[in-house]
C-alpha cells in the first residue's frame, strides 16, 4: 500500500477552443447525435473518475470565460483552458498516465490534458 503523504499533487488542466476542427465537427453534428455521445461521453467520464477516485483530490470543473489582469488592468481574454482537477501521484508520469484515452479527447472534442506537479511554496530563510 503507498503512503499518501508520499504523494505528490498534480493540476490537470483540460484543453480545447471552439476553432478546434474536432470542435467544428461536433458543432455540426446533428444535435440527437451529438446529445447521445454526450451521454456516452459522460459515462465514460464517470467510469473514469471511479477507477482512478483514490487519486482524484479535486474533480474540478469546466471553465467559464476569462479575464486577465495585469498592470495595464483588467480585460477580456481567451485561452484554451475548459476546465481542470487534482490528481495526486508518486511521480509525474504516473498522474500523465492517468488520463491516458481520456473522454475529454477521445469522445468529447477537446484537443489534451496538460498534467502540472504542484511544487511546495518557497519558504523564506532567515
Amino acid at each position: 500500500m503507498i503512503s499518501l503523504n508520499h504523494m505528490k499533487k498534480f493540476l490537470a488542466i483540460y484543453l480545447g477552443t471552439m476553432e478546434d476542427d474536432s470542435f467544428k465537427k461536433w458543432m455540426a453534428m446533428p444535435e440527437a447525435e451529438r446529445k447521445e455521445i454526450e451521454q456516452k461521453g459522460m459515462a465514460a467520464w464517470m467510469k473514469w473518475g471511479q477507477d482512478h477516485a483514490a487519486s482524484i483530490i479535486d474533480n474540478g470543473s469546466p471553465i467559464g470565460k476569462t479575464k486577465r489582469t495585469d498592470k495595464n488592468g483588467v480585460a477580456d481574454t481567451k485561452n484554451a483552458i475548459s476546465g481542470y482537477a487534482v490528481v495526486q501521484a508518486e511521480t509525474h508520469e504516473e498522474a500523465a498516465k492517468m488520463f491516458e484515452n481520456h473522454p475529454h479527447f477521445t469522445i468529447f472534442p477537446g484537443t489534451s490534458v496538460e498534467i502540472m506537479e504542484c511544487l511546495p511554496m518557497p519558504t523564506m530563510s532567515e
